[in-house]
């Protein structure tokens, strides 16, 4: 044999140990690469069934909440409408004449009338209807809609100085803005 072929014969046998080695070491490095396999599935596993326990309880807390502003808001609608009931009847009351209301054929039905406005403003009080007040204070355009500028030495610039119509508040909410004139300086 030539030197060649010796060299060759070589590296024929270490080929053959070191594929021998191998395959006796493969099974480890098989069963290791699965058990890390494993390991990831389960990690990611675990992290999925997080997400889907935090977002279970997300949903759940989102719709207490909603049912909550639904039982607490429910007469918004309801409110809104009874808002000109209690507007008129302030109209009324206030355009009856003070002579008028001490005419013994007439105060009776003032009597009456300012009973009802009294029982309209507790009712409201229950169900959380509140005034919002208005004259004096900064205008805030969450609680308050200007509807014009007066001319006033008095009263700061951006003043509520005149309540057009009364704003209401149900609960923490806005129902109705009120309707106000704003101070502005004269000109």
């Amino acid at each position: 044999m030539t030197e060649n072929d010796n060299i060759n014969a070589d590296v024929q046998d270490a080929d053959i140990n070191l594929r021998d080695e191998t395959a006796e070491a493969a099974p480890e490095v098989a069963e290791h690469d699965r058990s890390a396999e494993l390991e990831a599935q389960l990690a990611e596993a675990k992290q999925q069934v997080l997400y889907a326990q935090a977002e279970t309880q997300n949903v759940r807390r989102r719709a207490e909440k909603e049912a909550q502003d639904a039982r607490a808001y429910a007469a918004t609608g309801f409110a809104r409408d009874v808002l000109s009931v209690a507007d008129n009847l302030s109209r009324a009351l206030a355009a009856i004449p003070a002579d008028l209301r001490e005419d013994e054929k007439l105060k009776g039905l003032v009597v009456g009338l300012e009973a009802t406005g009294r029982e309209l403003e507790s009712v409201f009080g229950r169900h959380g209807i509140t005034k919002i007040s208005a004259v004096g204070e900064a205008l805030d355009p969450n609680r308050h809609q200007a509807m014009m500028e007066v001319p006033s030495a008095e009263a700061e610039p951006g003043t509520v100085v005149q309540e057009i119509q009364t704003g209401y508040m149900i609960k923490d909410r806005l129902l109705r803005p009120a309707l106000v004139g704003v101070a502005k300086k004269p000109d």
